[in-house]
């Protein structure tokens, strides 16, 4: 991906900021402004130093005129301009790898989070290093296509949890604070689109790194929507499935092992009381799919583990 990064709103080099925050900007002309004033205001007070990392994710409206316009008034915000549209998972990347911060926020510019609220975040990390992760649970649902995504992403959670084995309140908010130097080893199993955000969490609870949940409200966001539900939702509960295969893929493959050996077995027993001495091709299919399934879960659990991260 290539990028600029203005010169003329560089953030002044002379101390390590403790935070960056990572904003990704498409298309949010009318309210990015605004975003990064109640930001910008929130860090300022806190006392904590900080980068504002705001990327412009190859806006085909004025966004990164506004930023540019706007950086004399905010010393610590840093403006990077894509030379093409990369998705949100790319933006938090790259935003992410090139942090000066010990402690990296993700969030959005589009008015939805509370993010005046972001030094409450990082205040939760700072005082308990046992914490890796603290991530904004969401109390309501404002998104597009309210009716579908509630059942959709509740599905998807609990599946999550399932797989993870502990309980998820928020599996994919966008408003999260971490440890970069914790982050860094999964950065590369992120993908470009929103799914990044169910990446990373479950990255840290595949590894046994605690991640702690702070209740948030969300607003209804400002402008056009860019999550599609289809195609998003899709997505969404294959990169759970995918982050639980690389880290863990018994839990996906062997329980289906174990039901079609155990149907195997019954309907053998059945079927040879019967039919005496004879096993009809179905029968040594189901038994025969879930020994083999089976050796693929203890097979893939053996390169997980032998990789060496």
């Amino acid at each position: 991906m290539s990028v600029t990064e203005t010169p003329e709103t560089g953030l002044a080099v002379d101390a390590k900021p403790y935070v960056t925050i990572v904003l990704p900007c498409y298309n949010e002309q009318d309210h990015v402004i605004a975003e990064v004033e109640r930001i910008c205001g929130a860090m300022d007070v806190s006392g904590y130093t900080y980068e504002l990392v705001a990327v412009d994710d190859h806006s085909t409206d004025g966004t990164l005129d506004r930023l540019q316009e706007a950086a004399p008034r905010f010393p610590n915000m840093r403006i990077v301009a894509f030379h093409r549209n990369g998705g949100s998972g790319t933006v938090r990347r790259i935003g992410t790898q090139d942090a000066r911060g010990e402690i990296v926020v993700w969030t959005d510019a589009d008015m939805t989070y509370p993010n005046e609220r972001i030094p409450e975040l990082v205040q939760i990390l700072e005082k308990d290093p046992a914490i890796d992760q603290v991530v904004g649970a969401r109390t309501s649902e404002q998104g597009s296509h309210k009716i579908l995504r509630v059942p959709a992403k509740w599905f998807i959670r609990k599946v999550a949890e399932r797989l993870a084995g502990q309980e998820i309140p928020d599996l994919n908010s966008g408003l999260r604070a971490f440890r970069k130097s914790v982050s860094l080893p999964y950065l590369r199993l992120l993908p470009p689109g929103f799914s990044c955000v169910t990446t990373i969490t479950l990255a840290f609870l595949s590894n046994q790194h605690d991640v702690h949940y702070m209740p948030i409200e969300y607003s209804k966001r400002a402008g056009k929507s860019k999550f599609s539900f289809i195609s998003d939702a899709y997505r969404y509960i294959l990169q759970v499935l995918r982050m639980v295969m690389y880290f863990n893929p018994l839990k996906v493959l062997m329980p289906p092992a174990i039901w079609l050996v155990v149907i195997g077995l019954v309907k053998g027993v059945v079927d040879m009381f019967r039919h005496p001495f004879y096993f009809p091709a179905s029968t040594v299919m189901v038994f025969l799919s879930g020994l083999i399934i089976g050796s693929l879960a203890l097979l893939a659990d053996l390169i997980v583990r032998s990789r060496g991260e």
